[in-house]
C-alpha cells in the first residue's frame, strides 16, 4: 500500500468493508433472505480533508453471472480530485463477485493506479478445500467462509444491526492483499448524524484501528450505517494524526426502500 493512497485506502475500506476476523464464522447469513440491496443499487461518496475536497468514492451492484451461478458483481472506485488529483492522481477499483445467498465471493479484484504506482491482480475462492488462488501470491489456506474487502460490506449489511448491545464486537474475517485480514468491529449505538442529504439515524460503529504511523489511538475510525431497511455506509471518520478525514455519501440510486431524512 503506497503512502499517498493510505487514507483513501482506509475510508473505502471503511465504506465497504468495516470488518475481519471470525468468532462466528460469518455464518449470519447463510440462508438468510437479503432485503437491504438489490441490482442496480448506486451510491457515491465525497472524502474531504477539512475544507479540502480531496477525493471520490463510488459502490455500484448488479446482478450477473459466474461460471453459470446467478451472482452480484460489485464495483467500487476510489479516485483522487482537485488539487489532490494534481499532486497523486489515484483510481483504484476493488470488485467481487459472491452469492447471492450466502454473500460469500468466487472471485475478486484489485487495479490499483497510485501516481506510477500500477497493481493488479484477481482472486479466486475454492470453498470445498478452505482455500484461494492469487494471481499474484499464489494459493493460500483461508477459515471457511471467508470473505473479500467487498463482500463483506454486504455482509454486514444482512446481519439484524438492531439486535446489537452498545459495546458488543462483530468479528468477521477477510482475504485482502495476500493475506487473512482480521479486524474488530465495535457497536457504539444509535446516532442521529447531519449530512448534506439531511439527517438520518444511524448506527455507529468503531473499528479498531492500528495505532502507529497513521492513528494515534485504535479508536480513531468510526462510521455510520443508516438505522433503516437500507443499512447505507452514510459517514466514515478518521482522526488521524495531522487532523480529521471524513468521507460522506452525497447521492444514491436504486435503494430497496425509500431512504427518509429526520424532519
Amino acid at each position: 500500500m503506497k503512502n499517498g493512497m493510505v487514507l483513501i485506502q482506509l475510508l473505502l475500506i471503511g465504506i465497504l468493508a468495516f470488518g475481519e476476523n471470525l468468532e462466528k464464522q460469518n455464518s449470519h447469513t447463510c440462508g438468510v433472505r437479503n432485503k437491504s440491496f438489490q441490482n442496480g443499487e448506486e451510491l457515491e461518496y465525497s472524502l474531504n480533508y477539512g475544507i479540502i475536497h480531496g477525493g471520490s468514492g463510488s459502490i455500484r451492484l448488479i446482478d450477473t453471472v459466474y461460471e453459470n451461478i446467478p451472482v452480484y458483481h460489485a464495483s467500487i472506485l476510489a479516485k483522487s480530485v482537485g488539487i489532490t488529483d494534481l499532486i497523486y492522481k489515484i483510481e483504484d477499483i476493488y470488485e467481487s463477485y459472491f452469492d447471492t445467498i450466502t454473500c460469500l465471493p468466487y472471485k475478486s479484484v484489485r487495479n490499483i493506479s497510485e501516481g506510477g504506482y500500477k497493481f493488479y491482480d484477481e482472486v479466486y475462492f475454492a470453498r470445498k478445500d478452505s482455500s484461494v488462488f492469487s494471481q499474484k501470491g499464489g494459493t493460500f489456506k483461508v477459515p471457511p467462509n471467508i470473505l473479500d474487502i467487498v463482500s463483506s460490506l454486504f455482509y454486514l449489511r444482512r446481519l439484524n444491526l438492531d439486535t446489537l448491545k452498545t459495546g458488543e464486537v462483530i468479528k468477521i474475517i477477510t482475504f485482502f492483499g495476500d493475506e487473512i485480514f482480521p479486524f474488530n468491529l465495535r457497536y457504539k449505538g444509535k446516532e442521529v448524524i447531519k449530512t448534506r442529504l439531511g439527517k438520518f439515524e444511524c448506527h455507529r460503529f468503531d473499528p479498531v484501528v492500528e495505532v502507529g504511523r497513521v492513528f494515534s489511538s485504535e479508536d480513531d475510525m468510526s462510521f455510520w450505517i443508516t438505522a433503516d431497511h437500507n443499512l447505507i455506509p452514510l459517514r466514515v471518520r478518521l482522526k488521524i494524526i495531522v487532523g480529521s478525514v471524513t468521507c460522506d455519501l452525497v447521492s444514491f440510486k436504486n435503494l430497496v426502500s425509500e431512504m427518509k431524512p429526520i424532519l
